[in-house]
């Protein structure tokens, strides 16, 4: 494969690997809906180990706020729907709200945003008429004790407001929410500079259409992706399409292209009853880790909105014994409550922080594809580790496009210094001659070059770490040099 050599093209790629690419941030929903629950302040402590910078709650729990001052980690609080009422036709009750239980901690816990309700159209549709009312006092309230600036008011919605989603390209809100709701709530979302929070499960998506759907669709991995024939976009990944609905939706309603979308909550679980088809702890570190990766690296835009900067909250910190419903709604924790993973998914690129102590990679989901949409095992909580501890690998990030692997590819064989002979014609690894294996072995090299530093498997979101070996036909990457 050609290797780019010129001084201008190295010079213009080194500025381009040196400076990286902006990224969305990583946080998860901290429910307490259990009995055996660690103690708040040994939860922060969790959290900070594992370098989980932010968390979204599900209400105001004062031990829970108190933990959680001069951690550094930053914090969503709710105002529950059985709330909304009172929020919404008192503004007195709305300010006292916001004193008690937002100025009260802050600034020492650093509150950032308000989740008026939560899923209010699924879950509580005898106040939806009172929800945008309830967010505007609420706003209020934070504007007369200056905090508006710092702190954003929204409401997670659930895909359900959308009535239709698929193709993504025919997304629209439900009729009734449409005019009444979601556009008085996009208007106050935009004036105020807050975004809109939407809940996305790919998983009940797949669950309930396994027989159409590919596993591997939902769970980041190579796939053939799924081409929307009404905007010409080709999809690879079941929640960039669940998005994009939400965008198309939007964009039905106005202008709106300065609401950022935030996603407040996405998971899988892992485990499940017998017809809660992919439930397992492999295929959740798949999605966790996949997604996780994608957002860090600055690689996480939808084909609607490819430059887009996703904050995601996973769904969730613990697995909680008392919520009630199937197997599925007990399991979708990262951490059991004697806060072992269920399976190990890392929150900080190239590795979790060194007081973190043992792990196996990140994700416990690869890039390798082995033919049968069985994801491959990573570490912890029973998932086989299919490695020896801290074995890790860079591969590309297909979802990059030919384009910005080609120009890392190039920096990486050229001025980056990786041995790239390997990927020459008749060379060992010359097969399968496409752009992604080629770039792949010449990520890793560098990679493993470079010590495997933080930031060396990066290429601005083109690659990612592995902790899976990768098979590229018959070319087998090393784990060192």
């Amino acid at each position: 494969m050609a290797l780019a050599r010129g001084i201008l093209l190295a010079a213009a790629l080194s500025l381009l690997f040196l400076a990286g690419a902006d990224a969305g941030t990583v946080g998860v929903n901290w429910g307490r809906v259990a009995n055996d629950l660690p103690n708040p302040a040994s939860v922060v402590q969790l959290l900070k180990q594992h370098g989980i910078g932010q968390v979204k709650l599900y209400d105001t729990e004062p031990t829970v706020l108190r933990a959680l001052a001069n951690s550094g980690i930053k914090v969503v609080v709710a105002l529950p729907n059985e709330q909304l009422a009172a929020a919404a036709k008192r503004p007195s009750y709305a300010l006292a709200w916001v004193r008690r239980n937002v100025a009260a901690y802050y600034p020492a816990t650093q509150i950032q945003g308000i989740a008026v309700g939560n899923e209010v159209f699924a879950t509580a549709a005898n106040v939806t008429s009172q929800l945008v009312p309830a967010m505007a006092n609420v706003h209020a309230a934070l504007a007369r004790l200056n905090m508006d600036k710092a702190v954003k008011v929204s409401s997670p919605i659930a895909l359900t407001a959308l009535a239709a989603s698929y193709p993504p390209s025919a997304g629209v809100f439900r009729e009734e929410l449409s005019l009444a709701v979601m556009k008085p709530m996009l208007d106050f979302l935009s004036r105020t500079g807050s975004y809109l929070m939407v809940n996305a499960y790919p998983f009940f998506a797949y669950a309930d259409n396994a027989g159409v759907i590919s596993l591997n669709y939902a769970l980041f991995r190579p796939n053939a992706g799924e081409l929307d024939s009404g905007s010409g976009l080709k999809y690879y990944s079941l929640l960039d399409a669940q998005l994009d609905a939400v965008f198309t939706a939007v964009g039905k309603l106005g202008s709106y292209n300065g609401v950022r979308v935030v996603v407040s909550e996405t998971g899988w679980p892992s485990k499940g009853d017998a017809k809660e088809v992919g439930a397992s702890a492999a295929n959740a570190a798949g999605y966790n880790g996949n997604l996780v990766r994608r957002v860090l690296s600055g690689n996480a835009g939808t084909p609607r909105r490819p430059d887009a900067d996703v904050d995601v909250y996973l769904f969730a910190l613990f697995n909680e014994n008392q919520k009630p419903g199937p197997t599925s709604e007990r399991n979708y924790g990262v951490f059991y409550p004697n806060q072992q993973q269920v399976y190990d998914v890392e929150f900080v690129l190239g590795g979790r922080p060194a007081a973190a102590g043992k792990g196996t990679g990140g994700g416990g989901l690869g890039w390798q594809d082995n033919g049968n949409n069985a994801p491959a095992a990573g570490g912890g909580g029973g998932v086989k580790a299919a490695v020896a501890p801290g074995d890790a690998w860079c591969v590309a990030n297909a979802v990059a496009g030919e384009g910005r692997l080609k120009a890392a590819l190039d920096y990486a064989c050229g001025p980056g210094g990786a041995d790239c002979r390997g990927i020459q014609p008749g060379a060992p690894c010359f097969e399968p001659n496409t752009m992604v294996s080629h770039a792949s072995y010449a990520f890793n090299d560098y990679y493993q070059r470079k010590g495997r530093s933080i930031g060396t498997c990066d290429f601005a979101g083109a690659a990612y770490v592995v902790s899976q070996a990768p098979k590229m036909g018959k070319c087998e990457l090393p784990s060192t040099v």
